[in-house]
């Protein structure tokens, strides 16, 4: 018989299944916000590398999965895409129509998720990035057929202390993988090129690359914040004859717009290859 669990008249108590780094990114998070308090987390994994760094956050730990399942409402799954199926597997007949399940796993679609617990099951899908670790990270998230608008909009509340969170279709979750999840990749190669560039004109490396990547920083804001084009921001700072204009002219001779949208355009299609598989 499953066990039932009680919505509890306190505090919410969220779970982990997985307590690798994008999981603590994300209690880290909620926890920092105010959003839940750390004694009311409660982690798994199958030994205690991981779980040491939720304790430093005053989180509980435990090994059993089945645990956090009978003991949260809310759950995240955050193990390796290959190892979920066994883990929902093993927890599946303690699920109840109470539970929020969300698989942060890379390439589990929700038609997978679903067919692997009951059919009541309450499941989204969310695609977070490496900058969750620094609460600022760029997130999508999907719901299954039996999750609405409710679990939405309580998950996004959530997450929002990780950094942005929007909700898109599942088929948009792919692409998002390729433009933020890789994405991080390719905006890190090209601070560094910026910095290069500037320590073959002389400037010290650290310096060079302080600076490369508080570029980015401001830059990001500054487009989210005043909510601009890109191409506004970059004819702002573009006077004719100046230096921007003769630096913009090298990057189109390089083809870094086209190399850009390549590198998305293959990111994005290895990850519906994985999917897939």
């Amino acid at each position: 018989m499953a066990a039932v669990v009680v919505a509890e008249p306190g505090p919410r108590r969220v779970g982990f299944v997985g307590a690798g780094r994008m999981a603590e990114a994300i209690a880290q998070g909620l926890i920092q916000a105010g959003k839940v308090e750390a004694q009311h987390v409660l982690a798994s994994a199958p030994t205690d590398r991981n779980l040491c760094r939720f304790r430093a956050l005053g989180c509980q730990t435990t090994h059993s999965n089945r645990e956090v399942l009978q003991s949260c409402s809310l759950v995240f799954f955050a193990t390796k895409p290959h190892i979920l199926p066994t883990v929902l597997a093993e927890v599946a007949r303690v699920v109840t129509a109470e539970h929020i399940l969300v698989s942060v796993a890379a390439g589990v679609s929700l038609s997978t998720l679903e067919e692997l617990l009951p059919p009541m099951a309450r499941v989204l899908r969310v695609s977070p990035n490496l900058p969750c670790v620094v609460q600022e990270g760029a997130m999508v998230m999907a719901r299954g057929r039996h999750a609405g608008s409710g679990e939405a909009r309580l998950l996004g509340t959530l997450l929002e202390a990780c950094g942005q969170c929007e909700e898109v279709p599942e088929a948009q979750v792919d692409v998002h993988t390729g433009l933020s999840g890789s994405g991080v990749a390719f905006v890190c190669a090209f601070s560094e090129a910026l910095a290069e560039g500037a320590i073959k004109m002389g400037m010290p490396s650290g310096l060079a690359h302080r600076i490369a990547a508080q570029t980015l920083l401001g830059t990001a804001k500054m487009l989210l914040q005043k909510g601009q084009h890109p191409a506004q921001l970059r004819t702002d700072v573009c006077t004719p004859g100046g230096t921007t204009i003769y630096g913009l002219h090298a990057l189109e001779q390089g083809g870094l717009r086209a190399a850009a949208m390549s590198a998305v355009e293959a990111a994005t299609c290895r990850a519906r290859e994985l999917s897939r598989k």
